[in-house]
């Protein structure tokens, strides 16, 4: 019997990216776009049928087009898949953009997709997990289960538009965004501006 670590595995790390329903599915395409600049990763993608809908109604871009950003794309419904199991090694998980019904699936952990099973699975198994919830205004309902996430240790980004970048277009708030996302993944963007007095 052989032990050990076999050299020809993928050492590449691997991160689950979630694109809901809610408004502001671009900021999920763009997260796969930029995730090809960082060689060491793959990205593993599932989008929720709402947000087939929402891509269609936001963006121009083709479905196809869109899952051919991901190194491997899941079905919502697959909840046999690899990402399904905690045995199958991840590093971390993005839900961008993440409908408050996800946030309320996450927090009472009602898995009934993959997209939730797959969240699930990262909170048990202690890996970093990201939401960027899309939302406004915000009710009890929203701030208690968000409350619930944040105290597991879910970190919360809300897509919040910085000014002091002093952005020209949609685009500079969406990658202004997607940097202080990477941020959280110790990944530096080229297009995030810190701030610098």
């Amino acid at each position: 019997m052989r032990i050990g670590r076999d050299i020809s595995m993928n050492d590449k790390k691997k991160l689950i990216v979630g694109i809901t329903g809610a408004s502001g599915v671009i900021l999920g395409i763009e997260l796969l776009k930029e995730m090809r600049l960082f060689e060491e990763w793959e990205t593993e993608l599932i989008i929720s049928s709402s947000a087939k809908t929402t891509i269609a109604l936001e963006t121009t871009y083709d479905f196809e087009e869109i899952k051919s950003f991901a190194t491997r794309f899941y079905e919502n419904n697959e909840m046999g898949s690899n990402v399904a199991s905690g045995t199958y090694k991840t590093d971390a998980m993005i839900i961008v953009p993440c409908s408050m019904k996800t946030v309320a699936g996450i927090a009472t952990g009602y898995s009934d997709n993959l997209l939730l099973r797959a969240a699930d699975v990262t909170i048990k198994e202690k890996r970093q997990l990201i939401i960027v919830p899309r939302e406004t205004p915000l009710n009890a309902i929203h701030l208690r289960n968000l409350l619930t996430l944040a105290e597991l240790g879910i970190q919360i980004i809300p897509p919040l538009v910085a000014y002091y970048h002093q952005p020209k277009t949609i685009d500079d708030h969406n990658q202004q965004i997607i940097g202080r996302i990477l941020d959280n993944l110790q990944l530096n963007h080229p297009a995030y501006k810190r701030w610098e007095k």
